[in-house]
C-alpha cells in the first residue's frame, strides 16, 4: 500500500480526498499547514506528497525548497487554475508534476498513479544496471546517484530518470513524447512545460564540461540529444 502525505489547509477538501484515496487503496496522512507538513515529510517516509501552494506558516514553495535539501520524495503540487507562475516556480524548485485546482477526482488519481508507476519503474530498471560511466559523469542506478568528477550531484528522482533516459541513448535523438511517457508517466500535452522545466533544472545542476561543449542538444519540436 502506497503512503501519501496530503498537505492542504482546506479541511473539507482534505477529508474528501482522504476518503477518495483510501477507497483507491492508498494510505493517507494529512497536514494542515506548511510547518506540520514539512516536519512529517522529513521525519517519515512517504511514496508521494500532495502539496498545496497556499498554506499557512510556510507556503508550498518554502516547504518544497526545504524538503529538497534532505529528501527527493516525489511531489505533486496543487496550484490555482491558470496561475502559470506557480507551476513554473514549483517545477523549478523540484516538484515532479502539478495539478490545477479545481481538479477532477479521476485526473488526480491518474496523476498519482503515473508518478508512482514512474518511480517504481525507474527503481526496477535501475536494479538491472551496474554503475555507468559517461565521460565525466558516473551514474549509480541502484542508488539513483549521479557523480561528476567524483562529486555527488543532488538530483530529484525525476531529474535522475531524465538524465538516465538521455545518456542511455547517447548520441541519439530522444523524442519529447517518449521522455514524457517514460520519465513523467504521462502523454505529452500541448503547452505542458513540465519536461522543459525538468531539463532546465538538470542543465543547471550539471557542471560544464571542461572542453566547453554542451551536454544536451535541443532539436526544437522534436526532442533532445545527449552529446557523447
Amino acid at each position: 500500500m502506497n503512503r501519501i502525505l496530503l498537505i492542504d489547509d482546506d479541511i473539507g477538501l482534505s477529508d474528501l480526498l482522504s476518503q477518495l484515496l483510501e477507497l483507491e487503496g492508498f494510505a493517507l496522512s494529512q497536514a494542515y499547514d506548511g510547518e506540520q507538513g514539512l516536519m512529517m515529510a522529513q521525519q517519515q517516509d512517504f511514496d508521494l506528497i500532495l502539496l498545496d501552494v497556499m498554506l499557512p506558516k510556510l507556503n508550498g514553495f518554502e516547504v518544497l525548497r526545504a524538503l529538497r535539501q534532505r529528501k527527493q520524495t516525489p511531489v505533486l503540487m496543487l496550484t490555482a487554475r491558470g496561475d502559470e507562475i506557480d507551476r513554473v516556480v514549483g517545477l523549478e524548485i523540484g516538484a515532479d508534476d502539478y495539478l490545477p485546482k479545481p481538479f477532477n477526482d479521476r485526473e488526480l488519481v491518474a496523476r498519482i498513479r503515473a508518478i508512482l508507476r514512474r518511480a517504481q519503474t525507474t527503481q526496477q530498471d535501475s536494479q538491472a544496471h551496474e554503475m555507468m560511466q559517461f565521460g565525466d559523469l558516473r551514474l549509480d542506478p541502484t542508488r539513483q546517484e549521479t557523480y561528476c568528477n567524483e562529486q555527488l550531484i543532488i538530483l530529484t528522482g525525476t531529474e535522475f530518470s531524465l538524465l538516465f533516459n538521455l545518456v542511455e541513448k547517447s548520441g541519439e535523438l530522444v523524442t519529447k513524447d517518449s521522455l514524457s511517457e517514460n520519465v513523467l508517466g504521462k502523454k505529452l500535452m500541448p503547452f505542458d512545460r513540465s519536461l522543459d522545466m525538468h531539463l532546465s533544472n538538470l542543465r543547471k545542476k550539471l557542471p560544464e564540461r571542461q572542453d566547453g561543449r554542451p551536454r544536451v542538444k535541443t532539436l526544437r519540436g522534436k526532442g533532445y540529444i545527449w552529446i557523447p
